[in-house]
């Protein structure tokens, strides 16, 4: 006689085939830690959205690119407009020209940069990050094309899934190569701004590329087909250390992604006539098309975390999930935590943007930014140093003269030429004069040169010691700009005179 069929214990799990089985024992702290250490790549197929941060997405990566792959073609003075010319040891930006004593102007632009991301971070949260990173950028680019080729979501699953046929690798086929052809337009694109990129495009055409810059080339290829095509959100999640320091730069006024608990909670399915308020529900109809729409795989309901990117993807695919249902918007929207928890309006919360905090980030950054423009503005045309000559400290010449000399370290920052004009003034020494050769102070543009000086004092005005001198150096354009460099300097008269 068969035993009468008993019914599973509560929190057990039902098998159709197996029957019931004891559920398992609740995972300790230890065995999460374990499970995440070695945990394998879930691949992530993120759904496509279409809203207004979805848009803003779209022509960011446009304005982005148009200056990325645009900037190397402009021509600024019949030359290239932008040009990191590092053999010459020059950097074009449009009119401006930075040599290496200009270095000082990479550091204050990297400060200015940085403060920026504070203040930008601390408004709004990783607004860069969403928008603007590189790594953002082209996994869109990337992503867009996997869309056109492979189709959404579903049916780039179903093909991942379905064995290797001739369909599956034409289609893969077809994606890896509009991929391979970008990421090698970018490589090329990077290199032209350290080479010039016309002649760049020639050498590639005629298969005399130099083999360092094929290896950059290649190498920066590589990188962004293996960064956007294949590690995607592992970069953000891993690699880029902005998300680990990102939490000390909000705070509960910050404007990040947030899910609204109060409102959507608890969440569950339910049929659209439903009044489920009447029934205890929230707005959350817990479709989880906020998990496949976002980038890096999180689900917003469970609270910020470092792995969001601030892209918006979720607050546009649920808005359209509330649309439908006929529900306000903003159950996922771009609020502070103050504002969520205190049911701030928009207007209330936007005025907790100005705090100490920010204000503090902007005061310091604007001045940074009118330092380093009024600097670049009053930036003289010529830059002067002077070398005294070791080989000679001071010597006596003809019985009438005591000599020293000097070689100026003259450069044209500019791309007019320069004619210059030396002069030399004693505190305690009379009779002064400086020679050089007149037919070199023509300085051509954007070039340098070592111009030996010698100064003389006669004899008899000669006093033993070291005696400060300064020398004056006029620099006149063709457009007639006068700029003068004074540098201070020592004249020795030796003991034996």
């Amino acid at each position: 006689m068969n035993a009468p069929l008993k019914s599973p214990p509560e929190g057990s799990e039902v098998s159709e085939t197996r029957g019931w089985r004891p559920a398992p024992p609740p995972k300790t702290a230890n065995d999460a830690t374990e499970e995440a250490l070695y945990e394998v790549r879930r691949k992530i197929y993120p759904r496509s959205v279409k809203g207004a941060f979805s848009s803003w997405r779209v022509w960011l990566v446009i304005l982005t690119q148009l200056v990325y792959y645009g900037a190397p073609w402009l021509r600024w003075n019949d030359r290239q407009a932008v040009l990191f010319d590092l053999g010459a040891r020059k950097f074009y930006i449009f009119g401006l020209v930075l040599w290496p004593q200009d270095v000082i102007y990479l550091a204050v632009l990297l400060v200015i940069s940085a403060l920026a991301l504070f203040l930008f971070t601390a408004i709004a949260g990783r607004l860069f990050c969403g928008y603007a990173c590189p790594q953002t950028v082209y996994t869109e680019i990337f992503m867009w094309i996997e869309r056109r080729v492979e189709g959404d979501r579903i049916a780039r699953i179903r093909l991942d899934g379905d064995p290797w046929s001739l369909r599956k690798f034409r289609i893969k086929t077809t994606k890896h190569t509009l991929w391979i052809l970008i990421a090698l337009w970018t490589g090329f694109t990077f290199i032209g701004y350290f080479a010039p990129i016309r002649e760049l495009g020639s050498e590639i055409l005629q298969w005399s590329l130099g083999p360092w810059q094929a290896f950059w080339m290649l190498f920066y290829a590589f990188a962004t087909w293996g960064a956007a095509g294949f590690m995607r959100e592992q970069v953000c999640k891993y690699m880029c250390p902005y998300a680990r320091f990102q939490s000390v730069m909000v705070d509960r006024d910050t404007f990040v992604v947030t899910y609204d608990v109060g409102r959507g909670e608890p969440r569950g399915g339910r049929s659209r006539k439903l009044d489920h308020r009447a029934a205890g529900l929230g707005d959350c109809v817990d479709c989880s098309i906020c998990v496949q729409v976002c980038p890096t795989g999180i689900d917003i309901r469970d609270g910020l975390q470092y792995e969001c990117i601030g892209c918006g993807a979720c607050i546009d695919a649920c808005n359209q999930v509330m649309d439908k249902l006929e529900y306000p918007r903003g159950l996922i929207r771009y609020t502070s935590e103050n504002a969520m928890r205190s049911a701030l309006s928009i207007a209330e919360a936007r005025k907790r943007l100005v705090r100490p905090r920010t204000m503090i980030y902007m005061v310091i950054w604007l001045a940074l930014m009118g330092g380093f423009a009024a600097s670049l503005a009053m930036r003289t045309p010529l830059k002067v140093d002077i070398i005294r000559d070791r080989g000679a400290l001071g010597r006596e010449v003809d019985g009438r003269w005591v000599e020293n000399v000097y070689r100026l370290q003259l450069i044209n920052a500019t791309e007019s030429p320069v004619t210059i004009d030396v002069k030399v003034d004693g505190y305690d020494m009379k009779g002064l004069t400086v020679e050089y050769d007149q037919t070199a102070s023509t300085l051509d543009p954007t070039s340098n040169r070592l111009l030996p000086i010698r100064i003389r004092v006669p004899i008899e005005d000669a006093r033993q010691g070291t005696h400060k001198i300064d020398v004056t150096v006029t620099a006149e354009t063709e457009s007639q700009r006068r700029s003068q460099i004074r540098q201070s300097t020592s004249f020795i008269v030796p003991r034996n005179l």
